[in-house]
């Protein structure tokens, strides 16, 4: 996203070690941040479906009102970024990220599940403007040697977030389990949706009391010394860059890897919770930790089916650390084809197996997600010389996926159930393998060009 959004000027800071020290702890709380937050989806879906009634397609328009801000809102963050600096925008995204968590208030005491959207809405476009602003100052916050140290430490603080994030939601959200109201008429069911809401509430208020602390924060730092940013002319559909069919592809690639990622994590409580997988374990296990504790935490099969989402997330974090070793040792495309090839096989072993085979299949496609997203981000951008962040924004408004597919999926839960529905994510992962391949066969042609006299 760092090259849609405009090119940071040849200036670095020249501030002191501990002034350029400190601003950087302050934007890796940012990727911390929206990971944290991108997550909380997750239980809130779950939470949603039931106090709304909604069927699986309904609920999973959290998704889409969340991840059609970064369609939206990709271009125009960057021309904001060019006008505004990096420090001005930040602080702007952090106000439209925590005006957007506020809204959550209005949507809880009304019980109205549109006001969720609205909200959600507004915190995707303030996430938006942070992770286009956010991405390229680190990279330029002090000395060109440690740009890859500080990038690193942002990245595992953002997997640290989104780690986290689950597991806290579900604490709070699920607090009430994920059954839908009962009330003997509309006015009663409408009280008691207005009560489970406001398990939503909390949360969401403590995250825009810290943002906006934040926000003073880097605003205080806004005549600080800071690098320049210069427009960088983006205009991604360019016919010269549309017709780049390696580029396309990978446009495609992210598409539908968001798009997987987002349905099975979104579907993840639920799933669990079916009688045919962990069914009464989750209650088995909430009773065990209430036991543990002499009844003083009371641990509901909601909750622990939430806070095991954690570990889908979690294992994305560790395969990062395993991809990263292994693509310094493998061509791209072959890891992304074998990493997208064992997430579909995991999927399907998930949609035909039952229990406890069919619960670690699902989670265990964390694993093989972890390097999906930046390889195909790289590969797509490979050669594209001047036109890269033509590329980049095209790849970056493709994280639309995450709006869509999840709508795919959940109208093809409510018709077959959540377990054949996986279909829809493994058919994702089987159109990146065959990216992948296509840029292993590409990779494989360019080193056998000499001996070809090419």
């Amino acid at each position: 996203m760092a090259s849609m959004s405009g090119a940071a000027g040849n200036g670095r800071v020249a501030s002191s070690g501990a002034v350029a020290g400190m601003t950087v702890y302050l934007v890796v709380f940012l990727f911390f941040a929206w990971g944290f937050v991108t997550v909380l989806n997750d239980p809130l879906i779950a939470k949603l479906k039931g106090l709304f009634q909604l069927t699986y397609a309904e609920a999973m328009l959290t998704q889409f009102a969340f991840f059609l801000g970064y369609f939206i809102f990709s271009i125009p963050a960057g021309i904001l970024l060019s006008r505004l600096g990096y420090v001005k925008a930040i602080v702007l995204g952090l106000i439209v990220m925590a005006a957007g968590c506020l809204l959550f208030a209005p949507a809880a005491m009304s019980g109205v599940y549109p006001g969720f959207l609205a909200a959600l809405f507004c915190v995707a476009a303030g996430i938006t403007v942070l992770q286009v602003a956010a991405n390229p100052y680190i990279a330029v916050l002090g000395p060109r040697a440690t740009s890859h140290s500080r990038l690193t430490l942002a990245q595992a603080f953002n997997s640290l977030g989104t780690f986290l994030g689950p597991f806290v939601g579900a604490l709070f959200f699920l607090k009430g389990g994920v059954e839908a109201p009962t009330g003997a008429d509309a006015a009663a069911l409408a009280a008691a949706r207005v009560t489970e809401a406001r398990a939503v509430l909390g949360p969401f208020l403590v995250i825009a009391a810290t943002l906006l602390v934040f926000a003073a924060l880097f605003w205080l730092r806004r005549k600080g010394a800071s690098p320049g940013v210069t427009p960088s002319g983006v205009n991604p559909f360019r016919s010269g860059v549309l017709r780049n069919k390696r580029l396309m592809l990978g446009v495609l690639g992210i598409f539908v890897y968001v798009g997987a990622e987002v349905s099975i994590g979104s579907g993840m409580i639920n799933y669990l919770m079916q009688p045919s997988v962990l069914g009464s374990e989750t209650s088995g296990f909430g009773a065990w930790i209430a036991g543990l504790t002499g009844g003083s935490a009371s641990i509901n099969a909601a909750q622990v089916a939430g806070a095991m989402v954690s570990i889908y997330w979690g294992l994305a974090m560790v395969g990062r650390f395993i991809g990263a070793a292994a693509l310094a040792r493998i061509t791209p495309g072959k890891v992304l084809a074998f990493n997208a090839v064992a997430a579909a096989a995991l999927a399907l072993a998930s949609a035909m197996t039952t229990g406890a085979t069919a619960a670690v299949t699902v989670l265990a496609i964390g694993l093989a997600n972890s390097v999906m997203f930046p390889t195909i981000f790289t590969l797509a951008l490979e050669d594209l010389g001047d036109d890269t962040p033509n590329g980049s924004a095209l790849l970056c408004m493709a994280i639309v996926g995450g709006a869509i597919v999840p709508v795919i999926y959940g109208a093809t839960a409510d018709a077959v159930g959540l377990g054949h529905a996986l279909v829809v994510p493994a058919v994702c992962y089987l159109i990146i393998a065959g990216y992948g391949l296509f840029a292993a066969r590409g990779a494989a042609a360019t080193e056998a060009a000499p001996s070809l006299g090419v």
